[in-house]
């Protein structure tokens, strides 16, 4: 009998979530895990070098990991705490290894291939062998997994403590659980908002299996996560307590940038969509926290007290990976494998080799400290301001030799401070005034100004007494050439107008 009333409605039930897995690893789990791991490493160590150039960050952690332990010790007293069990892991590399791009940055690149074969393993568990094979071979094509993977900092660490983390969370391995987030933890505090992620995860399942217990939040949650998490927060909370007195390092932060929030938008759109598909339940649970929460959590606190740096929370590709992987697992069929596929491939043709020269990050100190040696005289004056910008000359020194730094106090290293100790502003002042020509590296315009006595009197200083020649504008810095004014206020001569000029 035909119907002709029409097509019926099709009602899909709401989504819920299902309890995360909790069966033993299958039979085969490596085999799964192994190929994104070696994907991984060829793009970890394709253009690992990136042609000698460092960009800031990295050359502090050069200059850190150089020292002997005590001078690691007696600096993160006063800089840097949070990044200080990092800086004592590459010290133990570059003893056992020379100093050099490649012993810095390999560690990043294990820790990504740790990364892909976990999330690999975590979607096996969650959604099958295939769903989890395709999210750890999506983890490497992710643009922002390649790039952190291939930088001498703590973020690719960090992911790979996550994600490991994560499969003992499924596991209910709660001492291993703790040991390893921890970790995390003391290689970036950041990370403890991933516990966060995990809490929502377990009271998602709790709901899912309809247990009692479930409608209020902590009887809901394990008494072994719990426990691994009181652990985890009271671990971390010397480490918090320091590096609040050091919250002075992050005043350079901005409200997130168009990029950054292009990337929330997107993460939160996948995020919904994965919601809302009863397809990912088994996955969605597990992920979507991950990939939200941290940035969210961070976000929110930033619109008080800008703290949100999109590498800080890294741990998002782990849940788009998983998220990603599970889509084109529900979805299979020849042609979206082969769209998936040449879609990564352009992207990588495309991005990958401009990521791996000097110009795929947003700084070179290279090039900087080349420029201030090619913009300076004998006998001139070099200023920093703000002081961090030092980290220029970290690796460099040579570029600043026979130059006078006006506001230097002692070096970083016999200072025990990140980019050395500054005079009082009294002799910032003095020491400015004496010299006919300064060449000056700075911020460019617009971004946010160190409020401190010794910052404040250099601009003063230079506007008052100085007249800008010439300026260029290198990386993330401008390089100004300032001229002191004659006796009567008349500049010496004119500033330079030309296009590289920036009054």
């Amino acid at each position: 009998m035909l119907d002709i009333a029409g097509p019926a409605q099709v009602h899909h039930p709401p989504f819920r979530p299902t309890a995360p897995a909790l069966r033993p690893p299958r039979p085969g789990t490596w085999r799964i895990a192994v190929p994104p791991a070696l994907l991984m490493l060829v793009l970890g160590l394709w253009g690992l070098e990136r042609e000698g150039a460092l960009w800031a960050d990295e050359a502090v952690t050069y200059d850190m990991a150089s020292r002997t332990v005590p001078e690691i010790w007696r600096t993160l007293g006063s800089a840097d705490a949070v990044h200080g069990l990092y800086y004592l892991l590459m010290h133990g590399v570059f003893t056992v290894w020379e100093p050099g791009l490649v012993p810095m940055r390999l560690p990043s690149v294990l820790a990504m291939c740790a990364t892909a074969a976990g999330v690999a393993a975590i979607g096996r568990q969650l959604a099958g062998p295939r769903a989890g094979l395709l999210a750890g071979l999506l983890l490497p094509m992710l643009p922002m997994v390649q790039k952190y993977a291939q930088e001498g900092r703590s973020y690719a660490l960090v992911c790979a403590c996550v994600t490991w983390g994560t499969w003992l969370l499924l596991r209910r391995r709660w001492a291993a659980y703790a040991a390893v987030m921890l970790f995390a933890c003391l290689l970036h505090e950041f990370a403890v908002l991933v516990l966060v992620a995990h809490g929502v995860t377990l009271w998602l399942g709790a709901r899912a299996r309809s247990l009692p217990q479930a409608d209020g939040l902590l009887p809901a949650l394990p008494r072994g996560w719990r426990i691994a998490a009181a652990v985890v927060v009271l671990g971390l909370a010397p480490l918090i307590g320091v590096s609040i007195t050091q919250s002075q390092q992050v005043d350079w932060i901005a409200f997130p940038s168009d990029p950054d929030l292009i990337l929330i938008a997107l993460g939160a759109a996948l995020a919904r969509l994965s919601l809302r598909s009863p397809a990912l339940a088994a996955v969605a649970p597990v992920a979507v926290p991950i990939l939200v929460l941290p940035t969210a959590l961070l976000l929110a606190v930033s619109l008080f007290d800008p703290l949100f740096v999109s590498r800080y929370v890294l741990s998002y590709a782990v849940g788009a990976a998983l998220l990603l992987g599970a889509v084109l697992d529900r979805h299979w069929s020849r042609a979206l494998v082969l769209a998936t596929a040449a879609a990564s491939v352009v992207a990588l043709v495309g991005h990958g080799p401009q990521q791996r020269t000097p110009a795929g990050r947003s700084d070179n100190v290279g090039r900087v400290a080349a420029a201030i040696a090619a913009a300076s005289e004998p006998g001139d004056g070099v200023l920093f301001s703000p002081h961090r910008r030092r980290s220029s000359i970290l690796v460099h020194p040579s570029s600043v030799r026979g130059l006078t730094d006006v506001s230097l106090a002692a070096s970083p290293r016999a200072s025990d401070t990140l980019f050395g100790a500054e005079l009082p502003p009294d002799r910032i002042r003095a020491r400015m005034l004496a010299a006919d020509r300064i060449v000056a590296i700075q911020d460019h315009w617009g971004k946010p100004v160190d409020p401190f006595p010794e910052e404040r009197v250099k601009r003063e200083v230079l506007a008052a007494e100085f007249t800008l020649q010439e300026e260029r504008s290198v990386g993330r810095v401008r390089i100004g050439i300032y001229l002191r004014n004659a006796p009567d206020g008349e500049p010496n001569t004119r500033p330079n107008t030309g296009p590289d000029s920036t009054p």
